[in-house]
């Protein structure tokens, strides 16, 4: 699973912007050092969405392969059900 979180380098420490969830003690992490100086915000924000759809592309394909996921008949019920479409 990639799950981004933003922070900030003082001191020799990271400062982290949330406090991560459902994340184990100790985790493996990439630190990614950014020059704002050279970067937009907005695109930033715009990678930081792919890479977190990516990711969650990523965990359904898991979850797929190891029979995870709900039979596509429910599924197909609970979209009629919650957007009102009859059969």
């Amino acid at each position: 699973m990639i799950r981004t979180i933003e922070g900030i380098y003082q001191d020799g420490q990271i400062q982290l912007t949330e406090l991560p969830q459902d994340i184990s003690d100790r985790s493996q992490v990439l630190v990614t050092f950014l020059d704002l100086s050279k970067i937009d915000p907005s695109k930033l924000r715009q990678l930081i969405d792919q890479l977190e759809t990516i990711a969650g592309i990523g965990q359904g394909f898991e979850e797929l392969n190891a029979g995870q996921t709900p039979p596509i008949g429910d599924f197909v019920q609970e979209m009629q059900q919650k957007y009102g479409i009859s059969s």
